[in-house]
């Protein structure tokens, strides 16, 4: 019992004994209470934020890969395609034509990734040339609706990978262009 000088028990005077005891006496076993450990969320997306990372260092790489002279990239992020574009306007048809199958492919991974799942949808099946495949998010990959593909297929629906929807929309673009001219 916590007594002051004129013989008052007082909450004052048990604050102060405790506060004493808090300062003077280390915790030796488990205490009453538990803080939960807070943390504030961070402001951004970090798997965003790393897709970005990734597919801007895949679009320099490529761009220095096809052409050393090219110059330094740019600042800002939305830029990298045009400076891409810039950079490997003078390379062979292959060359070309990986650099289309990427900004393609990217820009279907980057609609997907926002949530926007139809960039899929006008994509032919590779197999069968139906329009309307299904994004699947569970697997990441565009599938064939198709029931005739499927049964082709020994019963089992067809996907495929954003990589094959980009390689293929980008030689439909090559033979359209070739037949143009």
């Amino acid at each position: 019992m916590s007594v002051t000088d004129d013989g008052t028990d007082t909450a004052a005077s048990r604050l102060y004994e405790l506060h004493e005891f808090f300062r003077t006496h280390p915790v030796t076993g488990p205490t009453e209470r538990h803080t939960a450990t807070v943390r504030p969320g961070t402001p951004i997306n970090l798997g965003m934020l790393d897709h970005i990372r990734r597919t801007v260092t895949e679009v320099v790489d490529h761009t220095y890969a096809v052409n050393p002279e090219a110059g330094p990239f740019p600042q800002h992020v939305a830029d990298v395609y045009q400076w891409c574009r810039e950079n490997t306007q003078h390379a062979d048809d292959a060359q070309a034509l990986s650099t289309r199958i990427l900004e393609i492919r990217h820009r279907l991974e980057h609609a997907v990734r926002a949530g926007d799942t139809k960039v899929v949808r006008p994509h032919r099946c590779p197999a069968c040339g139906t329009v309307g495949l299904l994004w699947q998010a569970g697997i990441g990959r565009a599938m064939c609706a198709n029931v005739h593909c499927a049964r082709r297929n020994k019963g089992t629906h067809r996907t495929w990978k954003l990589s094959r929807l980009a390689f293929e929309q980008a030689l439909v673009e090559k033979s359209r262009l070739d037949c143009a001219t």
